[in-house]
């Protein structure tokens, strides 16, 4: 819209110091300074949100409510007195909550999940620090922070062990279909032959068939016959 229309919306970003500057909490991961700083948060932020909607789809509205919130809150208290904008924050955030909540689950999955965030994203924690002045590296530093704190109090739910049919207790092989193909000792014998039930008898009702003919007695004349 900015781009479009040719105004700024920056002044509802975040401003520390200010009470006025809180109306950032909501509106600054919306504000981009560009079509670059825009495209450069969206991509990581598709992937990072469908990691967390898919691996911890429970808790996922949680994380992501009060990870941004917190995250705004953080750069409003230790931010630079100017208008801090962009979803970089909550990117932040995603990445460490997912790497350091799947860190300590002990679940194979999430720490496969943990180890992808980090050679997706890695390179992110250069700007953690104030090496670029047109950098909110506040910003990247709160939502790095919050992130690691949720991963540790916002319970991890481990995702359910697929259970198959063989691990089951009350597993039984006589009646598995795939096992009956395999004799006693493992020869393959194929499927079992399923008996075939006998086709009803149908009675049917007599016919009656008549059987009419013409023969012919004397010229100009015929005479006709029935027979059963």
């Amino acid at each position: 819209m900015e781009v479009r229309f040719g105004f700024s919306l920056s002044r509802y970003g975040i401003y520390p110091g200010r009470l006025e500057g809180l109306t950032g909490v909501v509106f600054g991961p919306f504000l981009h300074g560009g079509l670059k700083h825009l495209f450069n948060n969206s991509i990581p932020l598709l992937v990072l949100l469908g990691a967390l909607f898919y691996f911890y789809h429970p808790v996922r509205w949680k994380v992501l409510f009060w990870g941004a919130l917190l995250t705004g809150l953080a750069t409003w208290l230790i931010g630079r007195p100017a208008y801090h904008i962009g979803a970089s924050g909550v990117v932040y955030m995603l990445a460490a909550y997912l790497f350091f909540s799947g860190a300590r689950s002990k679940n194979y999955r999430l720490i496969a999940l943990s180890l992808v965030v980090v050679f997706l994203y890695g390179s992110l924690l250069w700007y953690l620090f104030p090496i670029d002045p047109k950098i909110s590296w506040e910003g990247h530093l709160s939502g790095f922070a919050v992130g690691i704190v949720l991963a540790y109090v916002i319970r991890v739910v481990p995702i359910a062990k697929k259970q198959y049919v063989w691990e089951r207790p009350d597993y039984k092989p006589e009646q598995d279909p795939f096992m009956q193909q395999f004799d006693e000792h493992g020869n393959f014998v194929g499927l079992p032959k399923e008996e075939e039930e006998p086709k009803p008898v149908v009675h049917k009702r007599p016919v009656r068939i008549v059987y009419r003919y013409i023969t012919k007695s004397r010229p100009g004349g015929s005479q006709s016959s029935e027979e059963e």
